[in-house]
């Protein structure tokens, strides 16, 4: 029933990238919640919070197949490392920006929409990195791990990122970020390359479109990027901590917000080892993502601190196993040659939901309230997730095969150990 760490112990490289990313990542987490704070008190507005994610989306959309094409094409260490050198970059203008008398709003959106881009490429080289850098057999395990990876990043770095701005100022907090990041561009120099596979395409249109082309003729892929684009567009809350956390502490009560839902999917990591035994899976991912909506609709009730962040952590465990589920279709059914690419369209769907379901939560919030505006999204995900069962049957019958075409490790990985 517990955590798999065999492939730490097992691959010099990897740990290498485990560790790297998930100090880079708890910083990232940090500034997560600084810029939705930082934009909340210097314009007041939730909808100027949830339109944040508008303008991440599109440089997002526009980047991550590209993105995923050259993650195939290059060496996917050195892209990973051209793509944190410019977020480093990006995380200190954030923090002379927050230097001035009056900050300025415009920039902070820039920054936030170039940073996106730039994630573009960052994600799809890192995902498509670790199934080369391990076992075959290893694979579950190194899905749970890199959901370990993110949900202690994510548990913390809310958290700390809360205290850290009410403590020390947004200008310390960027700084954190900063940290990581060059802790991270270290710990990726101590890897060795990571050169493109032989059947890999030159980046171009025509190898995005041979990606693409690969995932439409996938009716399980299609079944994990539409169940989580619903079940994310419609009950994403967190563009509304923010003004939720105004009655209930100021940024520590948001940090402890951003961190909840983190908190619950880092305990359903921990226990991820009964999902070996699951073979159903595309059940389970519908089940889990109604089961997130369900908890998203009783945060909608919560009217203490407690109760929000209990509601929270069920909804966080609700994802984490729709998550782990999901990284492992992916992993056993996508080759090698082409995970960079398809790494990219897994990208645009589960940034996609939660970038839009802000988006939708700041808007219905203020022509309305932030209850309305969780509890409905919330039902409609219930609704949603559910109508997938009959519009995608193939996907919800889905279970490996014997002749299921996974994504071999790559034949250096015991040589790598």
């Amino acid at each position: 029933m517990l955590l798999d760490v065999s492939p730490l112990r097992r691959h010099r490289d990897f740990r290498l990238l485990f560790v790297g990313q998930f100090v880079s990542f708890f910083g990232s987490m940090i500034t997560y919640v600084a810029i939705p704070y930082q934009l909340y008190k210097l314009t007041g507005s939730s909808l100027a919070v949830g339109l944040l994610g508008t303008v991440q989306l599109v440089p997002l959309v526009l980047s991550a197949l590209w993105g995923g094409a050259y993650a195939d094409a290059l060496d996917r260490r050195r892209l990973l490392v051209g793509a944190e050198a410019i977020l480093t970059l990006l995380s200190l203008g954030l923090a002379l920006n927050s230097l001035s008398a009056h900050p300025s709003v415009a920039l902070v959106f820039v920054i936030a929409g170039v940073a996106s881009a730039v994630n573009g490429f960052h994600r799809p080289a890192l995902e498509a990195m670790s199934p080369r850098l391990v076992e075959r057999d290893e694979l579950p395990a190194t899905a749970a791990l890199s959901s370990l990876r993110g949900t202690l990043g994510a548990v913390a770095g809310p958290a700390i990122g809360g205290f850290c701005i009410a403590q020390l100022g947004m200008t310390a907090t960027y700084l954190v970020d900063v940290a990581t990041f060059l802790f991270s561009l270290i710990a990726l120099a101590g890897m060795k390359a990571m050169p493109p596979s032989p059947e890999a395409a030159k980046p171009g249109v025509r190898s995005i479109v041979e990606g693409l082309d690969y995932a439409r003729r996938r009716p399980e892929l299609i079944g994990t990027y539409v169940v989580d684009i619903v079940a994310m567009t419609f009950a994403m809350p967190t563009a509304l901590f923010p003004a939720l956390a105004q009655s209930w502490g100021g940024a520590t009560a948001a940090g402890w917000l951003y961190s909840a839902m983190p908190l619950g999917s880092f305990f359903t990591t921990l226990l991820s080892g009964w999902t070996r035994k699951v073979r159903r899976r595309g059940i389970a991912v519908v089940a889990a993502a109604a089961t997130w909506g369900v908890a998203i609709v009783a945060l909608g009730h919560a009217h203490s601190l407690p109760v929000a962040l209990a509601c929270l952590a069920a909804a966080g465990a609700a994802d984490m196993v729709s998550a782990l589920f999901r990284m492992t279709i992916w992993n056993e059914t996508i080759p090698s040659h082409l995970r960079g690419r398809l790494a990219g369209v897994e990208m645009i769907s589960y940034m996609t939901g939660p970038l839009l379901g802000n988006a939708r939560a700041g808007w219905m919030a203020s022509i309305r309230t932030p209850t309305f505006s969780i509890v409905t999204g919330g039902w409609i995900c219930v609704a949603g997730v559910l109508l997938c069962i009959p519009l995608l049957p193939a996907f919800w019958r889905y279970e490996p095969s014997e002749d299921t075409r996974a994504a071999p490790a790559d034949e250096t990985a015991s040589a790598a150990s």
